[in-house]
């Protein structure tokens, strides 16, 4: 399929009389329908005619239409299918999840703090805020991981990928 066959179709919807034919098929109104119309609309597959001569719609056409120019979705890793399960505009839509779904999420989170540097637990919750409103959740997930560690109220990245 091309784009002229895309232009056919609209430019069959923009005009009045077979983008009325093609609602009232839609309807379930056959009677009374512009021959013309219903011809111009089997031209563009919008209408086709069974063998008792009775017109229906055929809005699967749209479909084809999208299909055959659509772009393939991107191939998602298994980490960032769960990123984009889990992480919507950037917050954690849930804490619920299973332990494995989870590091992937914690691992994601653990790249906030840089490796080496030691973050009191003020900022450590103003930087997980960011992702969730309970962060002292996240906080002892990332803790009892190993993705930070822990000495007083000091906190440090001790485990995670690390972005070179």
């Amino acid at each position: 399929m091309n784009d002229e066959e895309i232009r056919r179709v609209l430019g069959l919807l923009y005009q009045h009389d077979t983008l009325t034919a093609f609602a009232s098929l839609v309807l379930g109104l056959t009677e009374g329908q512009s021959p013309e119309a219903l011809r111009k609309l089997a031209a563009g597959g919008l209408a086709a005619c069974d063998e008792g001569g009775k017109w229906r719609a055929t809005p699967e056409r749209f479909r084809e239409l999208l299909r055959s120019h659509a772009e393939p979705s991107p191939r998602l890793d298994e980490e960032e299918r769960v990123l984009r399960t889990f992480l919507v505009d950037g917050r954690l839509t849930t804490l619920a999840m299973r332990r494995d779904k989870r590091l992937v999420v914690l691992r994601y989170i653990s790249r906030v703090f840089e490796p080496g540097v030691r973050y009191p637990e003020k900022d450590v919750n103003v930087a997980l805020r960011a992702f969730h409103d309970d962060y002292a959740a996240l906080r002892r997930y990332l803790v009892d991981e190993g993705l930070l560690s822990r000495e007083g109220n000091v906190y440090w990245r001790s485990g995670g990928p690390v972005d070179v």
